[in-house]
């Protein structure tokens, strides 16, 4: 280690690496390859760089991460492991049931975590009392991101309700827009539908079917409204949505080619790599009916063991993916809000300030939900069951009723 990284290592961090050797290099393996994502990415190697800690780059390509998680379990098995890994939800939770990640307790204790953490976001960082994560910040999924120019061109405000919603995209349509701009792929529907359940029949409705996965409110009426509110939705998606990536289907809405896309804050990042202005060139709100809610996924960077001991580089890493100046840069290029509740914010812009202030709303009311539609809501196998369903669903191989039928027998097999 050299005399710079050792000075600007934590008394924790010194702790930790006491007795094991140290890698030169952290070797991260994340999803993050679009232009606005690869932008904020940029700002945590950079501040690694400014600390004298290599950054060794392991990109796998694929929005929901399903892919890295691929590359990553071959990885372990074959013994070589990634120094962090990116990870949502309950993925941490498999990984650190299996052994596989490093205890970061020393460094919580020492910065605090337990005290600006939410617990709706402690639930997925931390396994058995021990902290194995560090989340870089909060999405939130029930976003609709909307073509300013185009609202205005058509007279429209945002919509408070479905109806409205409904209202403006047969205003766009009828004006020869694409009303929303989506792209088939199965995360993509689920991220829709996510909002539209919550909508349809508010948190407890949310919270009893995808998170408790109670078999009346999974085979409920409200659910079968849900199915056909999607069905709606999908009639205002172009003909060519199938397989287009999702920053594509956002570059649609900010080309004015479409009114609406309906997405994660993610997408944020696109628009302003875009160089648009939010406000001025793109809208930003809750999905109708949703207003209230949060519904929530966390990136987090999981450590996963390479001795004994967690690394200083780990430990540095993990500490400067939570300290303040850096959640508040990454953030604002991100287009996510911190996982910190007790930042100034004033450096967002204003969806980003909106963004961190119903979240922080949100955790105090207890109307902070986990995204079934990534992860947070419920383990891999039933999260992938659902998606099957309402994608084919989406796709117009089942009518309302039997996406219900086979939602419920679907989580039946594999809860």
């Amino acid at each position: 280690m050299t005399m710079m990284k050792t000075l600007k290592l934590t008394a924790a961090a010194v702790a930790l690496t006491a007795s094991t050797a140290v890698a030169e290099d952290v070797e991260v393996l994340h999803w993050w390859t679009s232009g606005g994502e690869a932008a904020a990415l940029n700002v945590l190697k950079d501040d690694l760089a400014g600390n004298d800690i290599g950054w060794q780059d392991m990109p796998v390509a694929g929005g929901g991460g399903g892919n890295a998680m691929t590359v990553l379990r071959a990885r372990v098995t074959s013994g070589n492991a990634p120094t962090a890994v990116q990870m949502l939800g309950f993925d941490i939770q498999d990984w650190a049931a299996e052994g596989a990640l490093a205890n970061l307790n020393a460094l919580a204790e020492e910065q605090k975590w337990n005290d600006v953490i939410p617990a709706a976001i402690q639930r997925f960082s931390t396994n058995d009392g021990a902290w194995v994560a560090a989340p870089v910040n909060v999405h939130s999924t029930n976003w609709v991101w909307a073509n300013k120019a185009l609202m205005d061109e058509l007279g429209l405000e945002q919509p408070q309700s479905w109806d409205e919603l409904v209202a403006a995209m047969e205003a766009a349509e009828a004006a020869g827009y694409t009303a929303l701009a989506h792209g088939g792929q199965a995360w993509q529907d689920a991220t829709i539908f996510d909002a539209v359940a919550m909508a349809t029949g508010g948190p407890e409705f949310y919270q009893a079917a995808f998170v408790d996965l109670d078999e009346e409110a999974l085979g409920s009426d409200t659910m079968k409204e849900a199915f056909d509110r999607m069905a709606t939705l999908r009639g205002f998606v172009d003909d060519n949505f199938s397989g287009r990536d999702w920053n594509l289907a956002t570059a649609m809405v900010i080309n004015g080619e479409a009114l609406f896309q309906m997405m994660g804050d993610w997408a944020k990042g696109e628009f302003l790599n875009a160089g648009k202005v939010p406000g001025q060139d793109f809208a930003c709100f809750r999905f109708p009916g949703t207003q209230d809610q949060v519904t929530f996924n966390s990136d987090q960077f999981a450590m996963f063991k390479q001795g004994d001991m967690v690394s200083g580089e780990q430990s540095y890493l993990a500490e400067s993916i939570l300290s303040p100046t850096f959640q508040i840069a990454f953030n604002k290029v991100k287009g996510s809000v911190p996982a910190r509740t007790d930042l100034d914010a004033s450096e967002l812009d204003a969806c980003g300030q909106q963004g961190y202030e119903d979240f922080k709303a949100a955790a105090a009311s207890g109307n902070l939900y986990g995204s079934m539609a990534h992860g947070h809501a419920n383990p891999a196998a039933v999260k992938n069951a659902m998606y099957d369903v309402i994608t084919a669903h989406f796709n117009g191989e089942y009518d309302s009723a039997a996406a219900v039928e086979e939602l419920v027998t679907a989580v039946q097999i594999n809860k």
